[in-house]
């Protein structure tokens, strides 16, 4: 009956996006209200309308732009050739209308169907005659529809005459599964389980002709699986599609199984045009010594691959411009860097506006305040070097409290009508798949003992009901972090009960016989409540549906691994606001970080494809990035060797963000500001909202300061990278700004000395202090000191920007618009340390950005593990020590 319910609710969800999709404005949420009042009788639902109305709203508010392409302007392809032949788009209009069923906002289908038309594009017509090959890279963002694109592509690669379609899946079957479920609703059209082969998705269409598959959701392939289909690649009249994983020993079937059966004389296939989706292509940074899953070995596989065929196309898709091809060598040997790298085409996609991403949770001051908390006290229970049989006592409070919080959210989720939808809470905090059994344990005695509370008090008056202890703190976690949302205590302590109905704990590895199956309970029409214990498993790919809590504790700074990590990203309808992620606070600061220079990096392929500028040149940028070195310091590094890198830093933001805590250099290095404010830096200044401003000042005077400030011995390589960036762009930019930032209402001009900004330093320790997300700056001082037509400049950049919320300016917008070296200087006055003889001081510090298109400018920066460790802390987890891999 509940399947039913939901089936209608669709449809009238359906019906309101038609109502309402031509109009040019939003509609008011009233007339959506009294438009579904009139329709849900009409198509008999009678279920509660809120959640209804606010999923009409959410998608016909949401928009996605188009997103932005490099490519080989050398290459003459013709990307026009998907217009200019009269293709039928079958499989591509039966999977749009299949996602417009899904509740997807017509125009926002049509704007999916758009890129997956560029993409298609970049790859080469199938009808073309000879031999040929492309090779192209789309970068998504975690969790934002990656899939979804990729599907699209798909249909319209096999409307186009792709017969061969590969999609290799990543390392772990649960994610192999997960995608050939989604294939099969979105493309094959039919259930791919040997038990339950039945028309889904678009295979309910009359006449559709859907698709062979030589996989299905329990099977990987193996040369079994393919004999017992009976079938060659060139025996078809419609596309053959394979889900597969990311393992050597698959690929190497797969590789035996085409050379034998189908290769002609000459080893190749040559009549059968082929394209290879590698989803997850970041699975290749994993830098362990498994043979199954080596980086070296499951690329080389792929490159064989490819070999065998005539005509191919491969296109990876990664969620970080980190991609590993640009920054990874040890992941290839020569020959496959240069078959796999993506020289034709890079497709940088938008995500749309609703997504809730990094900027959401990590940059924005206002959400991440709310939705990120920081674990302090994991490291006592179970801290970050455990090994596999240590015994674990208990569970740290902070856990403790994120489970109340999901639980509280539940209740609030079901009381706001989402009571059919799922719900989850991810718990990763050990690689070791013995550690995780326990992990369970404890959650499964708290459950069971919070569940027993509930059903004992949550009908009791309250001042009965607030003795119990699980009770009390359910209500405290209510009042301190869920009471603007829209319900009182006593509704919410009234639906506590209805939690449990549907709440499963599952451990989710690959040893685990347990598997997070959310399409079980849609078939029967429930939400699943879940409470998802895992490592590596929950880390790559694999969608955990309506994800509200995350608990994260693990000690790992490679990029790609950390944004994987990051399964809180993606879509929330309906619950945003109740959404929490408890990270340590280092993974805080790095995912902060991260998201900083990903969105840096976006930006600069934007300004590239202005330039008309190459893959391959996007490429070398990435490889000199300054924030390579942290991503391949603990491969290179482990050994204790130096290494050599180059760094670009043209558009970036560097600063000093690990301070001393020596009073007499914190003292020097004011009186140095001192010294520099009262000649004006060699200018004249003036006021500006947050201190003061000094334009055009000679990059030799600010070398000369830069020079003779102090900084922590672990900036030493920062500082001097600075300093040599600044001569090698000294003949182009022989000038530049310096601003001195000073905390509102507190200008001292007469005393030189600047109103010290307040931050916390409860990290601190009596080696140094590093700043919370590695950001010294806050968002928008880069603004100060620009005139009207400049800011008016950079507002126009930022409407041109589809990522942008509420098309704001960033600070790269303002950097690009002062086109000039900026010297920013602070002071601050660190607050919340346990460090004494901090707690008095007055902490400087700077920054200098870099204008933009410098992208041939390069200086050598040398680094070594003592300065890594210095810095960063001891290296990341031990790949090879973790034990949650498919055999």
């Amino acid at each position: 009956m509940t399947a039913v319910r939901n089936e209608k609710e669709k449809g009238l969800i359906r019906a309101l996006i038609t109502a309402f999709e031509d109009r040019e404005d939003v509609p008011r949420k009233a007339d959506v209200e009294a438009r579904a009042a009139q329709l849900a009788p009409l198509l008999g639902y009678e279920g509660d309308l809120r959640l209804a109305v606010e999923e009409t709203m959410i998608a016909i508010d949401t928009w996605m732009g188009a997103g932005v392409s490099l490519v080989d302007n050398e290459a003459h392809h013709d990307e026009e050739w998907v217009y200019k032949r009269d293709i039928e788009w079958t499989y591509s209009d039966a999977y749009e209308g299949y996602l417009k069923g899904e509740k997807w906002q017509p125009s926002l289908v049509q704007k999916l169907s758009d890129v997956g038309n560029k993409i298609l594009g970049q790859l080469q017509d199938p009808t073309s005659e000879g031999s040929w090959n492309r090779r192209g890279l789309v970068i998504g963002h975690v969790q934002s529809g990656k899939t979804a694109n990729y599907m699209g592509v798909i249909a319209k690669a096999a409307d186009a005459g792709y017969k061969f379609i590969i999609v290799i899946a990543g390392i772990h079957n649960n994610l192999r599964k997960q995608t050939q479920e989604r294939i099969d609703e979105g493309f094959i059209g039919r259930s791919s389980d040997p038990e339950n082969w039945v028309p889904i998705g678009v295979g309910r269409n009359p006449g559709y002709p859907g698709a062979a598959t030589l996989t299905n959701v329990n099977e990987d392939f193996s040369k079994s699986t393919a004999a017992k289909s009976g079938w060659k690649i060139n025996d078809f009249g419609k596309p053959i599609i394979l889900v597969i994983k990311k393992n050597v020993r698959t690929l190497e079937a797969l590789h035996k199984w085409l050379k034998e059966l189908n290769a002609q004389g000459d080893g190749r296939i040559s009549d059968v045009p082929m394209l290879l989706i590698d989803d997850e292509a970041d699975n290749a940074s994993i830098n362990t010594n498994k043979d199954d899953i080596s980086p070296t070995r499951t690329n080389a596989m792929i490159r064989r691959i490819l070999s065998l065929f005539a005509k191919s196309c491969y296109v990876g898709y990664t969620a970080t411009p980190f991609a590993n091809i640009f920054i990874n060598p040890d992941a290839y040997d020569d020959e496959v860097r240069d078959e796999l790298f993506p020289r034709d085409f890079i497709y940088s996609l938008d995500a749309p506006n609703t997504y809730f991403g990094p900027e959401k949770v990590f940059l924005d001051e206002d959400s991440s305040s709310t939705v990120l908390e920081g674990i302090t006290d994991c490291e006592d229970y179970l801290p970050f070097s455990h090994k596999k049989d240590d015994v674990i006592v208990e569970l740290p409070p902070s856990l403790y409290r994120a489970m109340d919080q999901f639980i509280v959210a539940r209740a609030i989720r079901n009381l706001r009508g989402q009571s059919g939808k799922h719900c989850s809470m991810m718990i990763n905090i050990s690689r070791f798949v013995s550690i995780q059994q326990e992990v369970r344990s404890f959650i499964s005695i708290r459950e069971r003992r919070v569940r027993e509370a509930i059903k004992a008090n949550y009908m009791m008056p309250e001042e009965i009901s607030c003795r119990n202890q699980y009770m009390a703190e359910l209500r405290d976690v209510f009042y301190s972090e869920y009471s603007s949302c829209g319900f009182e205590w006593r509704e919410v302590k009234a639906a506590l009960m209805g939690v449990f109905d549907n709440l499963r704990i599952f451990v989710v590895n690959s040893k685990s016989d347990e598997v997070l199956d959310f399409k079980k309970y849609e078939r029967d029409g429930a939400g699943l409540t879940a409470i998802a214990i895992g490592g590596l498993s929950l880390s790559r790919g694999l969608t955990i549906e309506g994800l509200t809590v995350s608990y994260m504790y693990r000690n790992t700074r490679m990029y790609d691994t950390l944004m994987q990590m990051g399964r809180w990203f993606g879509y929330r309808t309906g619950f945003e606001d109740l959404c929490r992620v408890h990270l340590s606070e280092d993974s805080i600061n790095w995912y902060s970080h991260i998201a900083e220079a990903s969105e840096e990096l976006r930006e600069q392929i934007k300004r590239m494809r202005r330039d008309g500028m190459s893959p391959k040149q996007f490429g070398l940028y990435v490889q000199s990035h300054p924030d390579r070195l942290l991503i391949t310091a603990a491969n290179k590094m482990r050994t204790g060797e130096e290494v050599v890198f180059k760094q670009n830093l043209t558009g970036s933001l560097r600063e000093i963000t690990c301070l001393p805590v020596d009073s007499t250099i914190n003292a020097e290095n004011e009186a140095l500001i001192r010294e520099f404010w009262k000649s004006g830096f060699g200018n004249e200044l003036r006021e500006t909202k947050k201190g003061w401003f000094a334009p055009d000042i000679s990059v030799d005077k600010i070398s000369a300061f830069i020079t003779r400030f102090q900084v922590h011995s672990g900036m030493e390589v920062d500082k001097k990278a600075i300093l040599d960036y600044l001569y090698a762009i000294s003949k182009r930019f022989p000038y530049g700004d310096v601003l001195l930032i000073s905390k509102k209402g507190a200008l001292e001009a007469e005393e030189y000395r600047l109103g010290a900004q307040e931050r916390s330093a409860k990290n601190a320790t009596s080696k140094g202090w590093k700043l919370s997300k590695h950001r010294l700056a806050s968002r928008g001082d880069e603004k100060l000191g620009l005139i009207e037509s400049q800011l008016a400049m950079a507002e126009e950049e930022a409407k041109n920007d589809p990522n942008r919320k509420a098309n704001k300016p960033s600070d790269i917008h303002y950097r690009t618009i002062r086109n000039k070296p900026l010297l920013m200087i602070h002071v601050l006055e660190p607050k919340e340390t346990e460090i004494a003889d901090l707690k008095e001081q007055r902490v400087p510090a700077f920054g200098v950005s870099f204008p933009n298109d410098l992208f041939g400018t390069e200086i050598k920066v040398v680094a070594n593990r003592v300065w890594v460790e210095q810095m960063y802390g001891s290296f990341e987890d031990d790949p090879d020590a973790e034990d949650d891999y498919d055999e």
